[in-house]
């Protein structure tokens, strides 16, 4: 099974915010997904536990 994984811009643009906030997310917010370092200088988020995170943040609304 292969993943697809979003950059820092690509996380941005979906939901909406600058492109520093998803880092920032990651330090701030314990539930949001930590990003993967796929190589070095290369890291990125799963597009699978981008969506889980927005299922669970759904069901505690």
């Amino acid at each position: 099974m292969s993943h697809i994984y979003l950059s820092d811009t690509q996380v941005a643009i979906r939901y909406g915010v600058h492109r520093s906030t998803p880092w920032r997310w990651t330090k701030a917010d314990k539930t949001f997904p930590k990003p993967v370092m796929l190589t070095p200088g290369c890291t990125r988020w799963k597009l699978a536990d981008l969506e889980a995170w927005e299922t669970a943040k759904k069901g505690g609304e």
